[in-house]
C-alpha cells in the first residue's frame, strides 16, 4: 500500500528528470529495421551497423561521420529521419561522397561500375563469380573445383582435410612376425 502511494506521488510530481526518462523509454526501440535486417537497439550505432551483411567497421564509421551521427549513441534512440538517411546512404554511397576504396564491389565484371552490395546480394554475386571462374577454367576456378587453397598457400602440411584419411603422418613398415 505504501508502494502504491509512492507510485502515485511519482506520477503527479512534476520532476523533470522522471518525465524525461519516461519519454526516452517511450522513444526507445529494441529492434531497428534497416535494409531488411533487424538491428539490436541496445548496441551502439557503429556496432549495430556491422550486423548488416556487407557493412564492416570502416564502412559503419564512414556512415556515422558522413551523416554526422554520434557513433556511441544507442541504435534504439535513432529517429525515423536518421534511419531513412542511413538507408539512402546504403543504397547509393557514392552520392554521399563515400570514397570508392570503401566499397565492396569495385569495377563490377558485367557493368564496370563501382557499387556497394548488401544483404543476400553478397552471397548471390559471390556465387556467380565462382561459377564464372569454374566455367572458364581459370586458375582460381580450377582450385575451387578441386577444393584446394586458392591464394597460394602451401599444401604439404595444411589443408589435409581434403586429402582423405590416413594420409597425414608417418606410417610404419610392416615388420617380420615372430622371432628372428
Amino acid at each position: 500500500m505504501v508502494e502504491q502511494e509512492n507510485k502515485n506521488e511519482f506520477k503527479h510530481v512534476g520532476n523533470k528528470v522522471s518525465e524525461h526518462a519516461r519519454k526516452s523509454q517511450e522513444d526507445f526501440r529494441h529492434f531497428v529495421r534497416i535494409t531488411n535486417t533487424d538491428l539490436n537497439g541496445n548496441y551502439k550505432i557503429e556496432r549495430a551497423l556491422t550486423k548488416i551483411k556487407g557493412v564492416g567497421f570502416q564502412f559503419a564509421n564512414a556512415i556515422c561521420s558522413t551523416l554526422k551521427i554520434d557513433p556511441n549513441q544507442q541504435t534504439g534512440y535513432l529517429n525515423d529521419e536518421s534511419i531513412k538517411r542511413i538507408q539512402e546512404l546504403l543504397k547509393d554511397p557514392l552520392k554521399f561522397n563515400i570514397p570508392q576504396w570503401l566499397l565492396n564491389r569495385r569495377k563490377d565484371y558485367e557493368t564496370g561500375e563501382d557499387m556497394h552490395i548488401l544483404a543476400s546480394d553478397v552471397d548471390f554475386i559471390q556465387d556467380n563469380d565462382l561459377k564464372r571462374m569454374k566455367k572458364i577454367k581459370c586458375y582460381r576456378g580450377v582450385r575451387h573445383m578441386r577444393g584446394l587453397p586458392v591464394r597460394g598457400q602451401r599444401t604439404k602440411s595444411n589443408f589435409r582435410k581434403n586429402k582423405g584419411k590416413g594420409s597425414l603422418g608417418v606410417k610404419k613398415k610392416k615388420g617380420k612376425s615372430g622371432r628372428v
